[in-house]
């Protein structure tokens, strides 16, 4: 962050898709990234931004088309972003872990004219790029891929100078697709609040973000390179995260702000106590987490460790919800956050209808704070998650007597045995307090006589052998902490829980394998 922000210049050049050119002409040399893969400036940043407009253009790529970019946490993939948001195109980010069917289907679903793809993609974005019928300008990133131009090319035919016309662009991120074909969600938005970004991450001069996961999510996309980059703090980009790594980074870099997922978390905790105490992680102001459920242990130690410097958030690329800091979270243990303004968030039935405090219901988030969204050429899909000006995304949760919300479980998760509503993130944060547990996932399979019965899938730790012993041991911890109807019946070890790369388990997955007969 510099040390002099004009805020009104800021967001007006903001509104513009020009914040990062307010800090190159503010303050050209001051990194704005540091990676494995290179370094830059702001100045740079933004002369390449420019360079990348002017590129595209030439090619035929105009304000309002779509720009897929397939890359791994590089210095292009930010300049990419910086291109579109003054280039006034549409952003479609591709998770690199999907198959090259799955990237081929959204980069058509997209519309993209334009694909920027990273060499360690390269099968992939040659299918991706051969299928889509709108692609008519390929870049490659990083080497050579076949039928691509250089990207390096491309943007050292072009002058750095501003470009003359900036037009504000935007981000169609697509959803994980845990039920059917991930959907593009589809929203032209102003930019976040300069003012507002500023104050609520508590950025000061010296300040330095690392960013921990793939910036194709949205949450490391917005919390640890858009919002810094607005307010003009340098992002440290990790490609692949470790928790060694993550600590040596911390130290090195002297972060002051980063965004991590409970999966994170529990890794962390899981290093040696005198690595843990031997590493200075004093530098760290702001540690925001969300994207899954944390478990009210895991979070806690965390606190002990860092400090009261870890905040929490509930939203989705949908759309946002709640936020709750260390302090507050602490006199309420588990809570996601106090809705605000009050009618942001609420708790109701499937038809959206209000439920009475402490019932567990849909959770429902108000657009009209962020803007409504759709989801791109599915007008069904979005009707269907609308009640009135609220959309529900699955989630279950009740709002305490003091209106704070605690969510429970997805919808599709709930276990339903002999009539009785069991929530599995309960019993999945009971078993990571066990010391032999490394992750865990519990599920809901057949039972003749139940309905459906409790299933644990667990990954052991380091150093821990799986035994019909240990099985027998957890649900036991399992039955000193909870109901006896929301233990574990079973408890079945695998040597890896299937999870996406942002620390969810594909819970998905291990239902259809186990209810299949085929857990392999």
């Amino acid at each position: 962050m510099t040390t002099a922000i004009d805020f009104d210049e800021l967001q007006a050049a903001a509104d513009r898709g020009l914040s990062i050119s307010y800090h190159a002409t503010a303050d050209p040399d001051r990194p704005a990234l540091v990676s494995l893969h290179g370094d830059r400036t702001f100045g740079e940043l933004d002369a390449h931004a420019n360079q990348l407009v002017r590129a595209l253009r030439r090619r035929g790529v105009r304000a309002g088309d779509g720009v897929a970019v397939l890359c791994a946490n590089r210095p292009e993939f930010t300049e990419v972003v910086a291109a579109v948001q003054r280039g006034g195109l549409r952003l479609t980010p591709i998770n690199w872990h999907l198959t090259e069917a799955e990237t081929a289907y959204i980069v058509d679903d997209c519309e993209a004219k334009a694909v920027v793809a990273d060499v360690r993609f390269a099968a992939t974005a040659v299918e991706a790029a051969d299928a889509a019928a709108a692609v008519t300008v390929t870049l490659a990133v990083g080497g050579a891929i076949d039928g691509f131009e250089a990207y390096d090319d491309a943007l050292a035919a072009e002058p750095g100078d501003a470009i003359e016309d900036p037009t504000l662009g935007w981000a169609m991120i697509y959803t994980s697709g845990t039920t059917g074909r991930p959907k593009g969600v589809h929203r032209t938005e102003a930019p976040v609040s300069a003012k507002l970004a500023a104050r609520m991450a508590d950025y000061r001069p010296g300040d330095v973000n690392l960013c921990t996961g793939p910036l194709y999510h949205a949450a490391p996309l917005l919390f640890t390179m858009a919002v810094p980059h607005l307010v003009g703090v340098p992002v440290v980009l990790m490609d692949g995260w470790n928790p060694a790594e993550c600590l040596r980074l911390i130290e090195e870099q002297r972060i002051t702000h980063t965004h991590m997922v409970p999966t994170m978390f529990h890794r962390l905790l899981s290093l040696p106590e005198d690595v843990r105490a031997a590493t200075d992680v004093s530098s760290l102001r702001y540690v925001i987490h969300g994207a899954a459920p944390c478990p009210v242990g895991v979070k806690q130690r965390m606190i002990e460790w860092l400090g009261p410097v870890v905040h929490e958030y509930y939203a989705a690329t949908e759309g946002l919800g709640t936020f709750v800091d260390s302090e507050t979270w602490l006199k309420k243990p588990g809570t996601v956050g106090k809705p605000w303004p009050d009618d942001q968030v609420f708790v109701g039935d499937e038809d959206g209808n209000r439920l009475p405090v402490g019932e567990v219901g849909v959770v429902w988030l108000k657009a009209a704070t962020i803007g409504r969204f759709e989801y791109f050429k599915d007008d069904a899909k979005t009707d269907s998650t609308y009640r009135g000006e609220h959309f529900g995304l699955g989630d279950m949760g009740y709002v305490d007597e003091d209106g704070y919300l605690f969510l429970t479980d997805r919808t599709a998760n709930v276990i339903i045995s002999g009539g009785v509503n069991i929530y599995p993130a309960e019993v999945d944060a009971v078993l990571l307090e066990h010391p032999a547990v490394g992750d865990a996932a519990v599920i809901g399979v057949p039972d003749e006589e139940w309905g459906e019965a409790v299933l644990a899938v667990v990954e052991v730790r380091d150093g821990v052998s799986p035994s019909d012993d240990l099985a027998v041991e957890l649900v036991d911890f399992c039955r000193g902490r909870l109901a006896g109807f929301k233990c574990p019946r079973r408890v079945e070890f695998v040597a890896e829980l299937p999870r996406q790369d942002n620390g969810k388990i594909y819970k998905r997955l291990l239902r259809d394998q186990y209810r299949e007969g085929n857990p392999s």
